[in-house]
């Protein structure tokens, strides 16, 4: 699927970040491949850019990302720009840095098409569902360079066994896509050749529902698993039922139509 090139990124940056339009879905190719998708300041600044830029299109419903290649979904930071002084560990760009926490509004699909390590790893985590190609692998390899998992890597522990997340934090070791599936890290196992067409099938079908719902399903979800009181709950409930979509999708049911979502 080729789809529809992007127009929002501008600045020369499009050579280090594709973005593509399927329709309701905006994807997302980290496009280095000979670093292994490594990412390097102008990469994360492309990045950030264009979450940002989905995030503020109402025409768009969900996301894929996904890396270059089959080798790798991304290798984590470009090493060598670090080690140069090119490249800070503290290098925040505000879209990545709010898909990296967990609170951006709009849902985010993993294509992971190969080695999702160290900061790759922690932007598999950071969305909400992922497809594996068999041939694919997750590690946390910082402590083999001195360094720490601060992205989301310490995080693990909330999203499979303790022990799965200290032998994978401690020791640096990768673990393949079938035992990633089993530990519940990963949503599709599927070919390699099939890894896009099965993401952006999964991202359209939640881009086809109303947005508002499905941001407050997500919100609240993941709330959950942070602790969140029932006021909370009641209060972000009570503001999707008042909206316009809620009506909209009622009424569609009961006239047996596809509802036409308008997002407020």
């Amino acid at each position: 699927m080729a789809g529809t090139p992007y127009p929002r990124i501008a600045g020369g940056r499009p050579m280090t970040v594709d973005v593509r339009r399927h329709g309701a879905v905006t994807v997302l190719t980290i496009n280095r491949p000979e670093r292994r998708n490594a990412l390097d300041g102008e990469s994360i600044a492309a990045l950030g850019e264009a979450f940002t830029a989905a995030e503020r299109d109402a025409e768009i419903g969900a996301l894929v990302l996904t890396g270059a290649g089959d080798r790798a979904f991304c290798s984590g930071m470009d090493l060598r720009d670090f080690a140069s002084g090119a490249f800070a560990v503290d290098d925040r760009r505000p879209g990545l840095e709010v898909i990296q926490h967990r609170v951006y509004p709009k849902p985010v699909v993993a294509a992971v098409n190969g080695a999702a390590v160290a900061g790759g790893f922690e932007l598999v985590l950071a969305c909400d569902l992922v497809v594996a190609a068999k041939h694919a692998t997750f590690g946390m390899p910082e402590v083999r360079r001195g360094l720490l998992a601060a992205g989301g890597g310490t995080r693990l522990p909330r999203r499979v066994p303790l022990q799965l997340a200290l032998e994978m934090g401690l020791t640096g070791e990768s673990i393949d896509a079938h035992r990633a599936l089993a530990a519940g890290l990963v949503n599709r196992v599927v070919p390699a050749a099939d890894v896009m067409d099965e993401a952006i099938r999964l991202a359209g079908a939640v881009a086809r529902n109303a947005p508002l719902a499905v941001a407050a399903t997500k919100t609240l979800m993941l709330a959950e698993v942070e602790g969140v009181s029932r006021a909370e709950i009641e209060a972000t409930a009570r503001k999707l039922l008042d909206s316009e979509d809620a009506r909209e999708g009622a009424l569609a049911f009961a006239e047996r139509r596809e509802p036409r979502w308008v997002g407020r």
